[in-house]
């Protein structure tokens, strides 16, 4: 490792680059954590690169602008706290994978939501203020690793209670959650139906309205896919903008989850 790369944990909100966070969607998430949690939690600390930012947020790590080489430094961290997942810019992310044989590269694709008149209809149905245990019950049936109720309802309602992120559920059995609003950039996630409403057309119907509850504002509003569901969100008219490929550790990943980089991604 040479010595001249290094890792300088951030303390003071002067120390962090919000312009650069600002500028990509990994970045916006970074700072969206930012804005919930600040520099004063454990579970959540920031780190300046040579030119780029890492944070470690729980079992993740984000890291935006890495230098090809700082590599070795960044593999020594992540067998230091061995996340769950790793989110990096390439080729940072491609020297990583070659370095951390406990990681699988799964491919992702960035779907911007389109607005469809349609579904304005279903808004009667939509709940803006659900139970949270009602929320956390349908994600368990599609995120089976979220295991931790406790850990994700505090941080839940932690970013919901500061205007970060909101929680919505369609007819009680279909949720998501904007996870963020930056610069009317908006990123949707932890979309998830109950098993016996699948089929049903609720995550369509919900996810349309939603794309137009958005558009309205003016807003710009993506989701992330892994290979498992992009073929969904094409059929409902997303449009694919960017394809990306993240680490998780190997254990992690079942084989419908995502298709693995062979090295030729």
């Amino acid at each position: 490792m040479r010595e001249e790369y290094s890792l300088k944990q951030i303390r003071e909100p002067e120390e962090l680059d919000i312009e650069l966070l600002r500028q990509t969607w990994r970045g916006r998430k970074m700072y969206s954590y930012y804005r919930a949690y600040g520099l004063e939690y454990p579970f959540c600390r920031f780190y300046a690169l040579e030119k780029g930012i890492l944070l470690i947020f729980n079992s993740t790590v984000y890291i935006v602008d890495a230098l090809p080489e700082e590599t070795d430094m960044l593999a020594v961290f992540m067998r230091m706290h061995m996340p769950f997942r790793v989110e990096c810019n390439e080729p940072v992310r491609a020297a990583l994978a070659e370095k951390l044989p406990e990681y699988c590269s799964l491919r992702r694709t960035t779907f911007e939501m389109r607005e469809d008149a349609q579904a304005a209809a279903a808004e009667e149905f939509v709940e803006f203020n659900p139970s949270l245990a009602d929320v956390y019950a349908i994600l368990q049936a599609g995120f089976p690793y979220l295991d931790d109720y406790g850990m994700w309802l505090t941080d839940t309602s932690h970013r919901c209670r500061h205007g970060v992120s909101h929680v919505m559920t369609y007819r009680g059995s279909t949720t998501a959650t904007i996870m963020f609003d930056i610069d009317d950039h908006v990123l949707v996630g932890q979309v998830a139906t109950l098993p016996e409403a699948r089929g049903l057309g609720h995550a369509r119907m919900f996810l349309k309205w939603l794309a137009g509850f958005l558009a309205q504002f003016g807003k710009q509003a993506v989701l992330y896919a892994l290979d498992v569901r992009e073929s969904f969100y094409r059929e409902i008219g997303f449009v694919p903008i960017q394809t990306e490929y993240v680490l998780e550790r190997a254990e992690k990943v079942v084989e419908t989850k995502g298709m693995l980089d062979n090295g030729n991604g």
